[in-house]
């Protein structure tokens, strides 16, 4: 019997068994011969044929169901719809950063300015035909008007501001970007030189941050990346993409071209839009000029650098470190000090032994460029990727800003470039040597197993790149060009989404690579250059850049954010800087299950276990004897270490056993340049000289009100004995310590009638002798110090200081103690609106 769209046959329905032999000849049509009684004979003819439509198929389903394929054709659209409505519904997180506007402008273009075809080459000749542009512009209306700013936006570097007050008059940029985002990072020098040459006339930039990634739309994540890019315009948190909705935006970057009147005059898409730019602003300014419609009244800007002067450098010597190197066999750990433009190198314990782009002492860094030479003359800009070469004693280190590949000779101490002139590259294939091959946002390099080939994760231009040790060509390896998260047997049928991180495979035919913008782990084949899928993203399409989330998993279930380190471990676990998650993770290749190993989920900084401890957006990973693991904990900017629980040298145990317990520690960086440095102003001094055979150097530190040491954190202290000249030691410089190392105890709560409030005060102790007066004339002790100090019931915050004690037996005789003390400051509190919405 027939029931909706399909048949079910009944015993009696069902076909008779086919012959195995095929028929001999075709059947013949029944003959009725005539009767005796005079009746014509009549033939029997074959029914006619069913028609195709209304023939019947089988369902491929148990049971035996047939359906008519008119049936079929009537159920597809609505399979297709509830397909569609599937994709939808299991991507809605892609799909929300759709707007109306944005897809009306997908069919109807909005104003990008005159024909670049039409538009003449001259520097005259081209304001020319923008002015022109913006008269017809006019005539037709003056373009979209651009809503007001909402009152629930963060403001970064300014106060409010208001297209109706502040903005009126001013030829204003609105630069959308995502601070994840590499293309919107080669826009911000672009603007930063605009700004420059405008400076003192009419012209306004504001960033409009309009955040992909959850991590991303947190106002101190903005703050550190204004910081860390050296942003200097006002920067508004659109964190519900309001203003991103209303003019119809659909990509970072997207640059809109506002007239003073408050009006869209072009929106400019994705980056290298500099000289537009520029021709543009000085139509503008013309134009409005002639008409009176400008207003030169400064902007009350309040730039971030400027509250709190050193603020990065007086907690730590490093400025967001971004990638590591372990030397094991040396005992060095080299490090990428990314925003003081220099590379670090330290002992595992974290003594200072060079640095590599800084000259004098306590100098950090010789600022931004592109300079060979000795390591006391060479300059970086915003280094990232190190990969250390033992057979030829090199560094090669990503030199991202400056768009290069350089090698550190760590023999010569000299620095040459092997890629790259300083500019970045368009160029998608490569193939030059030196300097006469540019690249793009080199953002890490690995090594093959045998030191003949750097691999370089090529984020401005989504590729990965190799680089021949032997002939010093670097050219394309994997990668189309196309941010995309595909996977294929080849290079030229792999696409990468801003490729962050790379590590070798254990058996040397693998890459690992942490492709950040897909938010998954892949493996880069060595041979073919093909791509294969491990943890992350999605697998159905390509294009999907925004599956991403917290959850530990198995392959495609696995959800991380915006990865940007890997690196193997001992028993070939791969381990991840999921760095908007705040956490390191581990995934066994084999199995692809991912597991949290350090991190909270929450950004800040605290050592201990790994349930409670917290990092804030790791992005460098290099492993160390014993299965240790080095962190550059970038936002802190500060080095962190990972341990396996005591006695045990894996995290993971092995395929399908539970991690184990790994323990999170500061490493404290000491000695030579890794001192607080006085350009920071953080190196507190005695105001005394202690001469004494011996004594008591005591560091105190006042918390704020209602602060108290947090709990089990490691708040302490670490001393070294300086000689006149500089060097590190104890007998050489006349002074011994007796006691160098220690907690910070609490001393007393000091009470408000001595002007404190009841705030908390603690103290180390450190004890020394004075074994020769003569070599000890002119010595120092620095106190390295680290507070972990949490509010009563709420945040919990920490700071580094550095004390230093001087010695001089001539001047200041039987002096045996000295104390000096260090008064941190609370954090700035929100101001609270009415209707709770914090500013």
């Amino acid at each position: 019997m027939r029931s909706g769209l399909f048949k079910c046959r009944t015993a009696s329905e069902a076909p008779a068994p086919a012959s195995s032999e095929p028929p001999s000849e075709p059947p013949s049509p029944t003959v009725n011969e005539g009767s005796s009684n005079g009746h014509t004979t009549s033939i029997s003819q074959p029914e006619p044929p069913t028609p195709w439509l209304d023939a019947l198929v089988p369902i491929p389903l148990s049971g035996g169901y047939r359906t008519r394929r008119r049936d079929i054709l009537k159920v597809l659209p609505l399979a297709v719809a509830a397909s569609c409505l599937a994709v939808v519904a299991t991507r809605s997180k892609a799909f929300s950063y759709t707007s109306p506007a944005a897809i009306l402008a997908a069919f109807v273009t909005p104003p990008s300015g005159p024909d670049p075809d039409s538009t003449p080459s001259s520097d005259t000749s081209r304001v020319d035909a923008y002015v022109r542009y913006i008269a017809g512009i006019e005539k037709r209306g003056g373009g979209q008007e651009v809503p007001d700013f909402q009152r629930y936006g963060d403001w970064i570097n300014s106060g409010p501001l208001s297209m109706g007050k502040e903005l009126k008059g001013k030829v204003l940029v609105l630069d959308f970007w995502t601070l994840c985002c590499i293309n919107c990072m080669h826009v911000l020098p672009e603007l930063a030189a605009l700004e420059s040459k405008y400076k003192g006339l009419p012209v306004a930039v504001v960033g409009v941050h309009s955040a992909k990634f959850d991590n991303e739309k947190d106002s101190d994540a903005i703050r550190n990346a204004v910081l860390r890019y050296d942003v200097t315009h006002a920067v508004v948190n659109d964190s519900r993409m309001q203003l991103w909705g209303a003019l119809g935006v659909s990509s970072w970057p997207t640059l809109a071209m506002v007239s003073p009147r408050g009006r869209v005059l072009a929106m400019l898409s994705g980056e290298g839009h500099r000289r537009d730019v520029d021709d543009f602003l000085a139509a503008a300014l013309r134009y409005y000029g002639d008409l009176g419609m400008l207003d030169n009244s400064p902007l009350p800007l309040a730039l971030e650098r400027d509250k709190d002067p050193g603020a990065a450098t007086a907690r730590s010597p490093l400025r967001y470190p971004g990638k590591l190197a372990v030397d094991a066999a040396g005992g060095r750990l080299f490090i990428s000090d990314s925003n003081n433009h220099r590379v670090v190198i330290t002992t595992l314990d974290g003594d200072f032994i060079d640095q590599i782009g800084g000259g004098a002492p306590l100098i950090l860094g010789n600022g931004a460029a592109l300079t060979d030479g000795l390591f006391e003359g060479a300059s970086f800009n915003r280094p990232q990727g190190l990969a250390y070469s033992a057979k030829r004693h090199c560094l090669y280190i990503a030199d991202t800003e400056s768009h290069a590949l350089r090698c550190a000779d760590l023999s010569s101490r000299t620095v040459s470039t092997l890629a790259g002139d300083g500019s970045q590259g368009g160029d998608y294939a490569g193939g030059g040597r030196g300097a006469g091959q540019r690249l793009s946002s080199p953002w890490a390099v690995a090594m093959d197993a045998t030191e003949g080939a750097v691999y370089v994760a090529m984020a401005g231009t989504h590729q990965i790149w190799r680089h021949d040790v032997g002939d010093g060509a670097t050219s394309r390896f994997s990668g189309t060009g196309n941010e995309r998260n595909q996977n294929g047997p080849t290079g030229l049928t792999t696409s990468w989404a801003q490729p962050s991180g790379l590590s070798l495979s254990p058996d040397g035919r693998s890459m690992f690579v942490a492709d950040s913008e897909s938010s998954t782990i892949r493996q880069l084949d060595l041979s073919s250059g093909g791509a294969n899928p491990l943890a992350g993203g999605d697998p159905l399409f390509s294009d999907n850049l925004f599956k991403f989330g917290d959850v530990d998993g198995v392959g495609f279930d696995a959800l991380l954010q915006h990865p940007l380190g890997v690196c193997v471990g001992e028993g070939g676990e791969v381990f991840i800087a999921d760095s908007y998650n705040h956490r390191i993770k581990v995934l066994d290749p084999v199995t692809r299950r991912v597991t949290t190993l350090a991190g909270n989920g929450q950004p800040g900084l605290r050592d201990g276990p790994t349930t409670s401890s917290q990092l804030s957006e790791p992005s460098g990973l290099s492993l160390g004897p014993n299965n240790t693991l080095y962190v550059a904990d970038t936002n802190n900017s500060t080095i962190r270490v990972l341990r396996p629980a005591p006695g045990q040298r894996s995290y993971a145990g092995g395929p399908g056993r539970d991690v184990g317990s790994a323990v999170l520690t500061t490493l404290l960086l000491k000695g030579g340049e890794l001192d607080a440095s006085e350009g920071g102003g953080a190196l507190l001094r005695a105001e005394s000289a202690v001469g004494a055979s011996g004594g008591r150097l005591t560091v105190r530190v006042q918390l704020p009100v209602g602060y108290h040491l947090t709990e089990g954190a490691g708040s302490g202290f670490e001393a070294v004995v300086m000689g006149a000249k500089g060097s590190t030691g104890g007998a050489d410089a006349g002074v011994v310590l007796r006691s160098s190392t220690g907690l910070l105890s609490p001393v007393s709560e000091v009470g408000s009638g001595a002007g404190s409030g009841g705030a908390s005060v603690v103290e180390g102790v450190v004890e020394y002798t004075m074994r020769d007066a003569a070599a000890a004339e002119g010595a120092r002790v620095r106190v390295a110090a680290k507070i972990y100090f949490c509010l009563d019931g709420g945040v919990c915050l920490f700071e580094r200081k550095a004390f230093e004690f001087s010695f001089s037996p001539a001047m200041a005789g039987d002096v045996a103690d000295a104390v000096v003390t260090h008064l941190v400051s609370a954090p700035a509190p929100s101001a609270t609106l009415s209707g709770g919405l914090e500013f």
